[in-house]
């Protein structure tokens, strides 16, 4: 595989060394990159998580009555 070149690659279908994009199957380049494109994604996703900051909520005092509106009478 490695003498090959890059799309080379074990076929499990039939059981034989060969080129897989020829083949028809799916471009193992494209498979890889994008298993470490998602696995970067939810890498980040993880850590970010574990240091969120946020502050405490305040217990504020009730707000006063209001007055009644004037000149409606």
């Amino acid at each position: 595989v490695r003498t090959e070149g890059g799309n080379m690659g074990f076929n499990a279908l039939v059981g034989e060394y060969q080129d897989l994009v020829s083949a028809g199957v799916t471009d193992p380049t494209m498979v890889s990159r994008s298993a470490l494109q998602n696995a970067a994604s939810i890498g980040s996703l993880i850590v970010t998580t574990d240091v969120i900051v946020a502050e405490p909520e305040e217990d504020m005092p009730a707000m006063p009555a209001g007055g009644g509106m004037g000149g409606m009478m």
